[in-house]
């Protein structure tokens, strides 16, 4: 099967398909013309001979109408019209005969011809007896006129009883051969929407499971693993397109290594300066070179700072591109995660101090075990942290608050804080890189705006969810929800 191309797979089951359904409507139009038969041939034989049979008995009753009617009047014209009807009896009959293929059918219309015969030559004999009006005609003709009269009545129902026989042989033969078509015809109709469903079943895997492994190994690639190449039968038409993803994986792969490289190149060149030029500021904060004045020291102090907030920020940057780029390998384990908030807290404790802001934790009195990379974890509290305390007035309060949720099935953190809140237009938007408001230009605080962002591919690279919710006037609480590690497998 591997060895067909797609093209034949198609056409090898649209003629399996087609001769199917050929095959059924070749057996109905079979049946068709079988029962088409059977109702010409009641149509042409059998009905026209009982309307025949019955117009004979017509013609019988008017032909002894007439015959009395001569005998009593004695009228020529009356006994014309008697031989006028004995002639179209004659001719109906001989009809009659003609279409009749039965030994019994013929054998009774012979019999009424012959006796018609007989009472016509009667009929004349006792008129070339001159008979005249008034006179009475002799017993003896009259009974043998009137047996003759029942015998062809008698003869004529009996062909009318056969006729009535083969008419309901016709009709049980047609309801016959109706029911076993419409029994066969529902059996076939069956057999022939199973065979085309697993036709098509057939076709269809065999033309999507190729495509499914390709689509798989394009997944793999997605998710990193370029490593491994595709190595499967497929189609004929398929085969390109497997050789296309393969050099596609090598392609990514080559171009994650240069990328890999270069996070690890630009990270030590911009890392390593900026060390040292901490290190320095350090060495003449601590006099090493001299005595300092208050104005050199606080210069110094600033410098010191400001050099560490752009080595936070250059690490922050490197970690959120290297997470887009799914480089980042995230190290799952049970830990604490109320002593992992305490330790985010313990290192904005001074800053908190500073503004008079306090940042309360609010969770429960056991440990809550999370699986997590512990480290990752604690960059976005750090973020989210540093975020509320410099959007809170002096005065304000910042919660930490982590609390279980069974809805979701994790364990949900919440930060709030009672700052100025955020516009509606800008809420789509704050967890995009660099993004920092449309009214950033009236705060006071500026941030790097890669937080929110780096905070957002952490939490999803541990199978979580975070969402922002926000009020003009009324602050902003950050929500994440994290999966909750049962209580065995964090023993």
């Amino acid at each position: 099967m591997r060895r067909i191309s797609l093209f034949w797979r198609l056409v090898l089951g649209s003629l399996a398909t087609v001769m199917v359904v050929a095959g059924v409507n070749i057996y109905a139009l079979t049946q068709l013309r079988q029962l088409t038969a059977l109702s010409s041939e009641l149509v042409s034989r059998h009905y026209p001979a009982i309307e025949s049979s019955r117009r004979l008995i017509g013609s019988v009753s008017s032909q002894l109408r007439n015959e009395k009617k001569y005998l009593i009047v004695n009228d020529a014209a009356l006994l014309r019209e008697f031989d006028q009807e004995a002639d179209d009896f004659q001719k109906r009959l001989a009809a009659l005969l003609a279409l009749e293929e039965s030994a019994e059918g013929r054998r009774l219309l012979e019999g009424v011809g012959q006796e018609q015969r007989d009472y016509r030559a009667a009929v004349r004999e006792q008129a070339g007896e001159g008979v005249e009006r008034g006179s009475r005609v002799s017993a003896g003709y009259e009974r043998r006129r009137d047996a003759r009269i029942g015998k062809m009545m008698d003869l004529l129902g009996a062909y009318i009883s056969l006729c009535d026989v083969r008419v309901g042989a016709v009709m049980t033969e047609s309801r016959d051969r109706t029911a076993q078509a419409e029994t066969v015809l529902q059996d076939l109709l069956l057999v022939s929407i199973l065979f085309t469903i697993v036709l098509a079943a057939v076709a269809s895997y065999s033309i999507l499971h190729p495509l499914r492994r390709v689509q798989q190994h394009i997944r793999m690639i997605g998710q990193g693993q370029f490593e491994t190449s595709m190595h499967t039968a497929v189609p004929q038409e398929l085969q390109e397109l497997v050789a296309t993803v393969n050099w596609m994986g090598h392609t990514l792969k080559e171009l994650d290594d240069l990328k890999a490289e270069f996070f690890s190149q630009i990270s030590h060149e911009l890392r390593a300066p900026l060390a040292s030029l901490r290190e320095g500021i350090q060495l003449l904060l601590d006099q090493v070179a001299g005595p300092l004045t208050s104005q050199q020291r606080e210069a110094l102090t600033i410098m010191k700072d400001s050099s560490q907030r752009l080595i936070q920020q250059i690490s922050t940057l490197l970690d959120l591109s290297k997470m887009e780029a799914g480089m980042m390998a995230y190290h799952l384990a049970p830990a604490d995660l109320k002593r992992l908030a305490d330790g985010s807290v313990n290192k904005v404790r001074w800053l908190a101090e500073s503004k008079r802001v306090p940042v309360l934790i609010h969770a429960p009195d056991s440990r809550v075990w999370v699986s997590m990379d512990a480290p990752r974890i604690e960059q976005v509290l750090d973020n989210l942290l540093s975020n509320a305390l410099k959007f809170s007035p002096r005065g304000a309060t910042v919660h930490v608050k982590i609390e279980p949720d069974q809805a979701a099935g994790g364990i949900r953190v919440a930060v709030a804080d009672e700052g100025p809140g955020i516009a509606p237009e800008d809420l789509p938007h704050i967890f995009n890189r660099f993004y920092q408001g449309r009214r950033q230009g009236t705060q006071t605080v500026a941030g790097s705006g890669v937080g929110l962002a780096l905070a957002k591919k952490i939490v999803e690279g541990h199978h979580g969810h975070i969402w922002v919710e926000s009020h003009e006037g009324q602050g902003t609480t950050v929500q994440s929800v994290l999966p909750i590690v049962e209580r065995g497998a964090a023993a």
